[in-house]
């Protein structure tokens, strides 16, 4: 009876991992990214605001990895940012991922550097580094980066054609402020002249002060 229960479980673990195997080769990336602890990363993602996209891009250093490459593998970094301490976790299969870059490693001796955390200002960078620049991109990301810029470049458009059109109103404004003081500035002119005139009419010669 026991031997029979083993037997049953044994399979029901061989058919769950025979399964998580086809959906990571179904929906995993096909170029996964040789990440550790210590690494020094430029993780380019990418951000829906609205109804536009762009990249952004989160440097860091990786202080943690989980479950290793299967697809709920992800990896934590960490960034000092105006004196304060940033964390992202990322997972490593995620589609927002269009590139990951190792811009340098540590030589390090855990596997969760989570000590990182109480160590501020020069302890923090006492740890050795080596440079070792790598890059993993996904092959399909191009089509989509392409279509980012577009849309960048439809935003700039934009805003050109709208600074444009504010500028011109503007100018509208201007004249007709401008004529219309002017239009101020000859009625007041007119009305001194007519005052001038109805005293001359009624006898009334203007009299200068050194006169009086």
């Amino acid at each position: 009876m026991i031997h029979d229960l083993l037997v049953i479980i044994n399979v029901k673990k061989l058919v769950v991992k025979m399964l998580l195997q086809d959906l990571t080769k179904q929906f995993g990336k096909k170029n996964i990214p040789e990440i550790k602890p210590g690494d020094t990363l430029k993780v380019h993602f990418k951000i829906t605001e609205g109804g536009k996209t762009r990249i952004q891009v989160f440097e860091g250093i990786c202080i943690a990895k989980k479950h290793g490459n299967s697809l709920d593998g992800s990896f934590t970094l960490r960034k000092i940012s105006s004196g304060i301490g940033v964390e992202r976790t990322f997972p490593i299969h995620s589609p927002l991922i269009t590139k990951i870059e190792k811009v340098k490693s540590r030589q390090v001796r855990r596997a969760k550097l989570y000590h990182l955390r109480d160590l501020v200002g020069k302890k923090a960078k006492k740890v050795r580094e080596t440079k070792d620049y790598k890059m993993w991109e996904e092959a399909l990301s191009e089509e989509e980066i392409a279509e980012i810029e577009e849309q960048k470049k439809a935003a700039a458009v934009a805003k050109a054609q709208k600074k444009a059109k504010e500028k011109e109103e503007l100018e509208k404004k201007f004249e007709a402020a401008a004529a219309a003081h002017h239009q101020v500035e000859e009625q007041l002119e007119k009305d001194d002249s007519k005052k001038q005139d109805a005293g001359e009419e009624g006898g009334e010669p203007s009299v200068s002060a050194s006169q009086k």
